[in-house]
């Protein structure tokens, strides 16, 4: 899960799709990475909090150096031409703790530490004409060094997109342009650069770049992108943006209140024409907005408060809308809302301490979540929130004993998009069996769901799951997997053929769960997440023939990521009303997304974030929407 995910968002996709390479058509014993040994500096690469060094190194005269972090784990990734089918070997020497190696999508290998170079190798059987190669470190474990990457086998020749035509504006502001073009057949999105810097990335085909300075003139293009890689740019057009006009902006109406918790309230309201900027004022207290909404927080429980909103500009502030007033939930006090539902399981990071689970059920009613992500710790086949949390942490156990109180209940999820998991850390079925039960035991759950996005022992895992199963009688078994397209729907690997083995174990599955983010569609993101899902039901019919659709459709869940996705596409607000529907008349068995932490518009227009979901949208607008599945 991305998810979210990094941020608690899938690092094996942050950068999909960021890189162009082509190769010609290679013998076995040729280097089909571009810049191995990173003497050309980052040459081929894209990366996250990568550079080179001249020590150490392995080979030659640098090195890429990782700079790890609380909240990144540096990776680079390189799309590189492959032959479907055939068989190729990925190496690279190492060095640091926790240094990972992978094909995005596939099985990738790992190392807990080492004090000088160590070589990782792997073999792997391409399934299309291209592969993503990565390589990261873990979060908060320091630098790593990397050197000397090598893949061998049979070259291909990688066909990027074509760059999009009829890049044009389509309206300025004193701070922001915005443009529009024509769609590039069989793209997953889109990069616009302002000059030779890449500022933002989009699933669609429009965008508009803010932030910048009055009266002044910019250079944009825009390229397209695919697994494949990254198309060339378009011809570039520019835009002058405004003075900031001589007038002041009209004052905003449709001010209202869309959200309520013990300290804050949510507001949105109708844009003004000419407005680069909003004021919410409660008193004499101000808060600033750059769109159509707004959070106030550090507010008291069970008390009554006024807002207004006015609009401002470079020619100053308009005046005051109408006011709205608001009541905080009571302290202690019930759920509230007018959504929720005992089919829709959210995903939230429970390893963040903001918001918490008790928040967002008074607030919106929803009082089912899945809690991510129970990893290994640095000491094995110890279950760890995060690989870092103790499993007793006060903070947590706290949360789950409050959102019990309020009448909801939580699954918890093992794997995520970032290891080590238990499955890798436990070296036999009884030791794997002993730490998910010991999750299940501490906090008396019942419904256990595996994220699986890399490589484990799957015969083994499926073992330790069914003995779960025998011993905790009731135990619900979730599978969140990956999508590899629309029209194919899971991977391979770690989709059909986990499930397969599942069965064939005696697993008792109860939900598949595609994770329907990030794959690659040139549909509308709403309609490829509905296509992803059905495909997934095309691949169940054909693991449990012997059940009905209708019961099918019962073990189906579906998960995707809120607003912008990892790579480029954007799950909207009237995707999610889209999804809900169809769900319903589909009676499918769940619905959930990644993340509560990510539902709300703290960020619109942003880069991808572990706390927003980068697009206009009013606070926990999705867990209401997703409340509306019945089933």
């Amino acid at each position: 899960m991305k998810n979210l995910r990094l941020i608690s968002l899938g690092v094996a996709s942050l950068l999909a799709g960021g890189v162009l390479m082509t190769a010609q058509l290679a013998s076995a014993a040729t280097n089909l990475v571009a810049n191995p040994g990173f003497e050309s500096g980052l040459s081929g690469w894209s990366c996250s909090g990568g550079s080179t060094v001249g020590s150490p190194v392995h080979g030659g005269a640098a090195a890429l150096s990782g700079a790890v972090s609380n909240s990144d784990t540096a990776q680079c990734t390189q799309n590189v031409a492959v032959v479907s089918g055939a068989r190729y070997t990925l190496s690279a020497w190492v060095q640091g703790n926790y240094v990972y190696l992978g094909v995005t999508g596939g099985a990738p290998t790992w190392t807990p530490g080492t004090g000088g170079w160590t070589q990782l190798s792997f073999t792997f059987t391409a399934s299309s004409s291209s592969v993503q190669i990565y390589l990261h470190g873990w979060y908060a474990q320091g630098t790593y060094f990397a050197d000397d990457v090598s893949l061998t086998g049979s070259g291909g020749t990688v066909t990027p997109p074509p760059a999009p035509t009829g890049l044009t504006v389509t309206g300025t502001t004193s701070s922001s342009v915005s443009l529009s073009w024509t769609a590039s057949s069989g793209v997953t999105g889109y990069n616009v650069y302002q000059g030779t810097t890449r500022v933002t990335s989009v699933g669609g085909t429009s965008a508009t770049v803010s932030g910048l300075s009055a009266s002044t003139t910019y250079s944009f293009s825009v390229s397209a992108t695919k697994s494949a890689g990254e198309s060339a740019k378009s011809a570039a057009v520019s835009a002058t943006t405004g003075s900031g006009g001589t007038s002041l902006p009209s004052t905003p109406t449709g001010l209202a209140v869309t959200g309520t918790t013990t300290s804050s309230v949510s507001l949105s309201w109708t844009a003004s024409s000419g407005a680069t900027g909003y004021k919410v004022y409660r008193g004499t207290n101000v808060t600033t907005a750059t769109g159509t909404s707004a959070t106030i927080g550090g507010l008291s429980a069970g008390t009554t408060y006024s807002f207004v909103v006015s609009a401002t500009n470079a020619a100053g502030e308009s005046a005051r809308s109408t006011p709205v007033s608001a009541t905080t939930a009571g302290a202690g006090g019930t759920a509230g809302g007018t959504g929720g539902s005992p089919r829709s399981w959210p995903y939230i990071d429970i390893t963040m301490a903001t918001p918490t689970l008790a928040d967002v059920a008074r607030a919106t009613g929803q009082k089912f979540f899945t809690l991510a992500f129970v990893l290994g710790s640095s000491a094995g086949c110890v279950p760890a929130w995060g690989g870092t949390i103790d499993l007793t942490d006060a903070r947590i156990t706290k949360e789950i004993s409050d959102l019990r109180a309020l009448g909801g209940d939580v699954a918890v999820s093992f794997g995520g998009a970032q290891g080590p998991y238990l499955q890798q850390t436990c070296p036999s079925q009884s030791q794997e069996v002993g730490a998910i039960e010991k999750v299940m035991d501490t906090f008396n759950v019942r419904h256990i769901d595996f994220d699986i996005e890399a490589s484990v022992p799957i015969d083994t895992m499926n073992k330790a799951i069914a003995q779960v199963q025998r011993e905790r009688s009731g135990t619900v078994v979730s599978y969140t997997l990956m999508v590899q397209g629309d029209d194919f729907g899971l991977t391979p690997a770690l989709g059909t053929d986990l499930l397969t083995n599942a069965k064939a174990n005696g697993v008792d599955v109860g939900i598949v769960n595609p994770m329907t983010m990030d794959f690659g569609s040139s549909k509308e993101w709403g309609d490829a997440v509905i296509a992803a899902a059905q495909s997934t039901l095309g691949q169940m019919a054909q693991i449990w023939p012997e059940k009905s659709s209708a019961a099918r459709n019962r073990m189906l869940g579906v998960t995707p990521m809120i607003g912008k996705n990892d790579s480029g596409p954007i799950f909207s607000i009237a995707d999610g009303q889209k999804l809900v529907t169809w769900a319903n008349s589909n009676h499918i068995g769940l619905v959930a997304f990644w993340s509560a932490g990510r539902d709300n518009g703290g960020c619109p227009g942003g880069r991808v974030s572990p706390t927003c979901s980068s697009i206009s949208q009013s606070q926990y607008q999705f867990t209401n929407i997703f409340g509306g599945f019945t089933g």
